[in-house]
């Protein structure tokens, strides 16, 4: 995982926990639709960014060093 990666992944947890304490959904339906909604502002973010970049930022690389990994995850 790339920088850019971690940033657009905190970006929609951070909006979906934003949405949820300002609505305060009561349901895992509503949960679920405020998730969907957190993760669509970083989608969109992402798209743009590519976009302006001209390349996808999405790769296949982890961002904890491999000291870290267990031994599946190599």
């Amino acid at each position: 995982m790339t920088d850019l990666e971690l940033i657009f992944t905190m970006l929609g947890e951070k909006v979906t926990t934003e949405i949820s304490q300002t609505e305060k959904p009561d349901t895992f339906e509503k949960n679920k639709k405020v998730a969907k909604r957190g993760g669509g502002v970083a989608g969109t973010a992402r798209k743009e960014t590519e976009k302006e970049l001209g390349r996808s930022i999405v790769s296949k690389k982890n961002y904890l060093p491999k000291g870290l990994l267990d031994d599946d995850e190599k």
